[in-house]
């Protein structure tokens, strides 16, 4: 038993690196994407969490470990929308919560511009959202926007469009 503990040890521990790894490279852009679709940090961090988790209760799984971020991109777009489905329930039930108001710290900290295109983001619909995150701050091509979101290119040029139609009116407006 002793000689095969080694190889069960050596298998999971290739997989804790690689997990590991991805974790320190992408954690900070999955919470800030996170944040962007749920616009709560700290849920933003849960469904993160979730994410690496699952994806590593999930590894063997994986084709080729180069399908580790895009699984881990769809996970938390999917806990993002699990998230503001469980939101929309509990508010149907409950008084509506105040609106979080940020520290005095975070607002001196936050440049102007970069917190109105924060809040012109979070106007935007859910799929939207998504596909400007995922070409302006993911970087990701069209194709790649259609396959992480699986829906068509025309769709993903679609939403881009309107998105940036609304920012651009948004932002004009804020001036």
């Amino acid at each position: 038993m002793d000689l095969l503990e080694p190889r069960a040890v050596h298998r999971r521990s290739g997989r804790d690196e690689a997990v590991d790894a991805l974790f320190r490279r992408e954690h900070a852009h999955l919470v800030a994407y996170a944040r962007l679709l749920v616009d709560d940090v700290q849920t933003a961090e849960d469904v993160v969490q979730e994410a690496f988790a699952s994806l590593h209760r999930h590894w063997s799984g994986l084709v080729h470990e180069g399908a580790a971020l895009g699984y881990l991109r769809t996970a938390v777009a999917n806990g993002a929308r699990s998230q503001l489905r469980r939101r929309r329930t509990v508010r149907a039930f409950r008084a509506p919560r105040p609106v979080d108001v940020p520290s005095a710290e975070s607002v001196v900290v936050r440049h102007e511009n970069e917190q109105r295109l924060w809040d012109a983001l979070a106007h935007l619909p859910l799929r939207q959202r998504e596909v400007v995150l995922l070409r302006y701050f993911f970087d990701l091509s069209e194709a790649q926007i259609a396959d992480e979101l699986a829906i068509s290119r025309g769709s993903v040029k679609q939403h881009a469009s309107r998105a940036m139609a609304a920012l651009g009116s948004r932002l004009e407006v804020a001036r």
